[in-house]
């Protein structure tokens, strides 16, 4: 609790999409994947924008072992962390140094340590809460991703801020009970309470909703 009455708000941030420009990366991973197995890579990308990992394999590659395929995708993901170019949108920087370690999280449907990876390589500084694929059993857009990291950072979900920029993770949000603002989209994703072109439009609303 801050002083008086006023009550801690804290800001919940997916990853890809949303602070760091990693559409470039996830399409080269997927086109090498389909090159594999000498799959349509553009039809292939397109599912994969849609489904998770397992779906994916279960539309474009039905009559392969799902973990092989995940194996490979995993160790593509790897090697682009280690290897690819990656970029933090404009302003995100300035808004997660201005944000206290202990007020925001990340929840991404990524895996926690290509996330530190993507982050030592942009620069951007690290929260005390990361919920990452591997942390629940359910992910976007189920709301147990978000009410996780609410609950580590010890928040209530009407005080929880999300920043997202896709579908999935604005209905995760939703469900979990939360105030959802979506950036970085043309239009924004049914039921977003606010919307932003940018990021960098959003950061000086997001810091006014997190201030005493």
């Amino acid at each position: 609790m801050t002083s008086g009455d006023r009550r801690t708000r804290y800001v919940l941030f997916d990853v890809d999409g949303t602070l760091i420009d990693a559409l470039s990366n996830q399409r080269q991973v997927w086109e090498s994947w389909a090159t594999h197995y000498g799959l349509n890579a553009a039809e292939v990308y397109e599912v994969a924008l849609r489904t998770r990992p397992m779906e994916t394999f279960a539309q474009v590659a039905a009559t392969r072992d799902p973990h092989e395929c995940l194996a490979l995708l995993h160790a593509l993901e790897d090697e682009d962390v280690r290897s690819g170019t990656y970029t933090a949108f404009p302003g995100a920087s300035e808004l997660l140094h201005s944000l206290p370690p202990d007020t925001w999280a990340l929840v991404t449907s990524n895996y926690d340590h290509r996330v530190r990876g993507r982050f030592q390589r942009t620069g951007l500084p690290l929260p005390n809460v990361i919920i990452d694929a591997a942390a629940v059993e359910e992910g976007k857009p189920s709301p147990i991703p978000y009410l996780q990291a609410a609950e580590q950072l010890g928040a209530a979900p009407t005080d929880c801020l999300v920043i997202e920029d896709t579908p999935s993770g604005v209905q995760s949000a939703l469900h979990a009970g939360m105030t959802v603002w979506t950036v970085n989209t043309p239009t924004p994703p049914t039921g977003t309470h606010r919307h932003f072109p940018t990021l960098h439009k959003a950061s000086p609303h997001i810091l006014t909703f997190t201030s005493p």
